[in-house]
């Protein structure tokens, strides 16, 4: 199911289908990878939309999709989206899913106001959920998807792999993929507390094209 898939670090994946190259979340990018058919952009914050990384692969025909606020940055064929929406670009269906703090200490790094997103992207047949960042919350928990890619670095901005292993057994996906460690937040061995908790969930931990930078103990 992520055969397809690369990620580089954080939040960050390509998608190389037939004939299209998705990324999420473009970040930590090589010098010279494959232009960009769509790029989807779940929030402003630089880990997330980092234009640097966007020059190295869009091309005139790129296709964004991105909240009001990224958008708004954005120049060529841009799409606005926000929570709760069903939509499809260069034939990709695909629906938008709250993505927002709600833990008390948390609050001011994603507010719900904003009206950042994850993504559900319905491709070869699965859906792949691509949590962007944010707490447990009665929206994600509806979720339904195939595969679940979530965020679990934790403190200061994003649930925890405890958190988030919670999450996944509720909404109970065939796989999950922990995403949003290792780098700004969170430590490799996230990983490994989110797979043993997660369970009977099945998890798959990817390796990022990126070296980890925090390889320390988990933070408990």
């Amino acid at each position: 199911m992520l055969e397809k898939f690369t990620w580089y670090k954080q939040s960050a994946y390509k998608w190389k289908g037939e004939g299209i190259t998705v990324y999420i979340d473009p970040w930590g990018l090589r010098p010279q990878e494959e232009p960009a058919d769509v790029i989807f952009i779940t929030h402003a914050h630089s880990d997330h939309y980092e234009p640097a990384d966007i020059e190295k692969i869009k091309k005139s025909t790129t296709q964004y999709i991105a909240p009001r606020d990224v958008a708004e940055k954005l120049k060529g064929n841009v799409k606005a989206v926000k929570p709760g929406e069903s939509l499809d670009v260069a034939g990709i269906k695909f629906q938008t899913v709250p993505a927002y703090s709600t833990v008390e200490h948390r609050l001011e790094t994603h507010p719900k106001s904003n009206n950042w997103v994850g993504y559900i992207l319905s491709l070869d047949g699965n859906r792949y959920w691509f949590s962007g960042d944010g707490d447990p919350n009665p929206d994600i928990e509806q979720v339904k998807t195939d595969v679940a890619l979530i965020c679990i670095g934790g403190d200061p901005y994003v649930m925890n792999a405890s958190e988030a292993a919670g999450v996944v057994k509720k909404i109970k996906p065939q796989l999950a993929v922990p995403n949003h460690y290792g780098f700004v937040v969170g430590v490799a061995s996230d990983a490994e507390t989110f797979a043993r908790e997660a369970a009977p969930v099945k998890v798959q931990v990817l390796k990022p094209v990126n070296a980890f930078e925090r390889t320390g103990a988990a933070a408990r």
